[in-house]
């Protein structure tokens, strides 16, 4: 049997909260700020955002977002 490399993880994380203006991306309380999960590719993380966003449509100033954190690891190989 040939060994194969596992799939390249590209971690994303999904966070969220209320913001305290819908001008900007601060959050009114960080210590509220819902970290809902570190996923491996942005598939899975646009999956989890998409249902955690739609659980808050009716709040204006709350938003979800996926962070590319395997931009900030490797910051070489995602230039541009």
């Amino acid at each position: 049997m040939a060994n194969q490399d596992p799939p390249k993880q590209l971690l994303h994380l999904v966070i969220g909260g209320e913001l305290s203006s819908l001008e900007g991306v601060t959050f009114a309380d960080l210590d509220k700020v819902d970290i809902v999960g570190l996923y491996p590719n942005y598939a899975a993380a646009y999956a989890v955002w998409k249902q955690k966003a739609q659980l808050t449509v009716d709040s204006a100033q709350t938003r979800y977002f996926i962070v590319h954190l395997h931009r900030l690891l490797e910051p070489e190989t995602h230039k541009g």
